[in-house]
């Protein structure tokens, strides 16, 4: 791998952890699941680097976590994010960039912006909520109804992600054309 793709990626992790640092709101009844701004740089990362460097961007952020630096939302780090209600969004984060990207590149014949969103609405909404909804069910005990009727609290926060995410895709390709490399 080229050092410039290893740049990208770190500066992507990085990206994603920084916006870990906006505050956070804990809703109870999602299992104590903390909306964060930390869905839209999964977004981005899949949107302007690709399937396989956005999900190695998040791979490596999810690595440091693991080490134990408190990059999530709220300052959390370390094992213990595995075992908390969050943990399928957590994980759910790789195959999100991963689907962004992928779609990001079968969409390259539209227009940048609805081809960043439909990219951010599948990759980085349906595919996240989804794993989601398994780590609810799983690590809340939660049966499968009540798992999808907590993640809707989540919806409208996340659309305004992935509109972020195709307007910041958009201003992207017009300051930068090369950098999200329309037909990698």
């Amino acid at each position: 791998m080229e050092t410039r793709s290893l740049v990208r990626i770190a500066l992507f992790a990085a990206l994603i952890a920084v916006l870990g640092l906006l505050p956070t709101f804990h809703l109870a009844f999602a299992g104590g699941v903390p909306i964060t701004a930390q869905t839209l740089g999964v977004m981005l990362a899949g949107i302007v680097l690709g399937a396989r460097q956005g999900a190695l961007a998040v791979i490596l952020l999810i690595f440091v976590v693991a080490l134990g630096a408190p990059l999530l939302a709220g300052g959390r780090g370390g094992l213990g994010v595995f075992f908390g209600p969050s943990v399928g969004f957590l994980i759910g984060w790789v195959p999100g960039a991963f689907v962004a990207g992928l779609l990001m590149d079968r969409l390259r014949r539209l227009p940048i912006f609805p081809a960043a969103l439909a990219a951010a609405v599948v990759g980085g909404i349906l595919v996240i909520y989804a794993c989601g909804i398994l780590g609810l069910m799983v690590m809340a005990r939660m049966s499968l109804l009540p798992a999808i009727l907590a993640v809707t609290a989540f919806i409208p926060g996340d659309l305004l992600k992935a509109i972020a995410a195709g307007l910041l895709a958009e201003a992207i390709q017009r300051t930068y054309p090369v950098a999200l490399g329309r037909g990698r």
